[in-house]
């Protein structure tokens, strides 16, 4: 899948930064992702995401809201919230969330 980079957002917005270190494919992580993005999307202020792996486990994934509601009904969100918890009993070895406002973005694309 190629995934295209998050741009043109006009700030303030916000990101939840979620840093993790788990092994490749554990059982039930990529069915549980599909589904957190099926309803992420859905949120009234979400505003996209990216997201990166690397081969040693290390992933980041960077995802925008429009205010700070929109990060919280994520945050709140039930099958958000089981998935956390099933994923810090059973698949990653560490995680850490950062939440940021921007205030100023910019970027480049080559055409």
């Amino acid at each position: 899948m190629t995934q295209k980079l998050v741009s043109g957002l006009e700030p303030p917005y916000y990101t939840a930064v979620f840093t993790s270190l788990r092994p490749d494919a554990p059982e039930g992580y990529a069915e549980t992702a599909a589904e957190l993005r099926d309803r992420v999307v859905r949120i009234p202020g979400f505003l996209g995401y990216e997201a990166a792996r690397t081969p040693g486990g290390i992933g980041i994934t960077v995802a925008y809201f429009r205010d700070l509601e929109a990060l919280d009904a994520w945050r709140l969100d039930t099958a958000h919230a089981a998935a956390k918890a099933h994923g810090r009993e059973h698949w990653y070895e560490a995680y850490s969330v950062h939440i940021g406002k921007v205030e100023r973005s910019y970027g480049f694309e080559r055409e």
